[in-house]
């Protein structure tokens, strides 16, 4: 006959006098109710995520902001001041990598090329987004479908500026010069096909004159040779701009778009010599295709935080560049439709693809 004693969790059973070898078998009864105080006290200090794994709260570590172009242009500019705030906002450094090249095709696509994780995001505008297909035979990619937006940054006027040594006052000036010496003027440029060449190319057709092109490798080292004096003119963000034009070190003759700058009243629009002129510069902030819905939204959220901050806004407003802060389809619609209209301007002005 069985003899059974119960302890806390354990019952202990004698085993049958026939085994040849008597003993006790301990088996394990768990229950809560078997348990000692001890330890449900104890279970019930377990952490959390010993159970269920918890989401790490983005971002966990650095994020890195490229900017397609040289450092020192407009775009660099307001990717720092963007990069400072999130930076504070976040408590991990946001990093600022410049890599130029290809008017903008290089930055983009090693973004393109990272993990769509939200820790590598592309800073982009015209050049790489919406001129770049039109402008190559092989595109290395399609920005709808390679790109995640998230946020549509800034918008701004570029500023017709010239090296003070250069005879003209404005637009009519400038065209004069250009008609009565075929050739001799030059132009600088962000590169082949970005929006400040573009925007001289629409002049130049609107004109009738023929400049000659000197593209660089973004628009910081154009300007450095504009006020060199090594060219004569150039469409230039007026937020990289406008502290040269007060300095005295640039003259400017026009802006590009359509109505006056807000920081530039006294300056003509290019559009009051030829009606319907109106080209505009805009930054927006992409991460790559299949980044996770919650951080785009989360992106979003936090760049119009950034750009809205008042310190930040006083300061774009200052050097001429509007808050946008819009989120994904208005970033997506504006780059669809300048895509269409610099479709058209390139094959109309006849721009080779490479």
């Amino acid at each position: 006959m069985n003899k059974k004693e119960k302890g806390a969790g354990l019952e202990l059973r004698q085993m049958p006098e026939t085994d040849p070898e008597p003993r006790v078998c301990l088996r394990r009864n768990w229950s809560l109710a078997s348990l000692t105080p001890f330890w449900v006290m104890a279970l019930a200090l377990l952490p959390a995520h010993h159970a269920i794994a918890q989401p790490v709260p983005y971002p966990g570590k650095p994020v890195r902001l490229v900017v397609p172009y040289a450092a020192g242009g407009p775009v660099d500019t307001v990717a720092r001041l963007v990069a400072q705030k999130l930076t504070a906002r976040w408590n991990h450094q946001v990093i600022v990598d410049n890599r130029g090249g290809s008017g903008g095709a290089v930055g983009t696509q090693a973004v393109i090329k990272s993990p769509p994780d939200g820790y590598t995001l592309l800073v982009g505008n015209s050049g790489p987004i919406t001129v770049y297909p039109h402008l190559r035979k092989s595109v290395l990619y399609d920005f709808e479908r390679d790109l995640a937006p998230a946020s549509f940054m800034v918008k701004s006027c570029m500023v017709l500026v010239a090296h003070p040594s250069l005879p003209a006052r404005g637009v009519p000036d400038l065209v004069r010069l250009a008609k009565r010496q075929p050739g001799a003027l030059s132009y600088a440029s962000s590169g082949v096909g970005g929006v400040q060449h573009l925007g001289m190319v629409l002049l130049e057709s609107r004109a009738g004159i023929r400049m000659v092109h000197v593209p660089y490798k973004g628009a910081a080292p154009a300007l450095v040779d504009l006020i060199s004096g090594h060219v004569h003119v150039q469409f230039n963000n007026v937020v990289g701009s406008l502290g040269h034009v007060q300095a005295g070190k640039l003259r400017a003759l026009a802006v590009s778009t359509a109505t006056p700058s807000s920081v530039l009243p006294e300056v003509a629009p290019v559009a009051e010599s030829y009606p319907g002129f109106d080209v505009a510069s805009w930054m927006g902030i992409y991460a790559p295709a299949g980044t996770p819905q919650p951080i785009i939204d989360q992106l979003t959220r936090d760049v119009a935080w950034a750009l809205n901050e008042p310190d930040a806004k006083k300061r774009l407003t200052e050097v001429g560049a509007e808050v946008v802060a819009g989120g994904p389809a208005a970033l997506r619609d504006y780059a669809r439709n300048e895509s269409a209209l610099f479709a058209k301007l390139i094959a109309t002005a006849g721009i080779p693809k490479e």
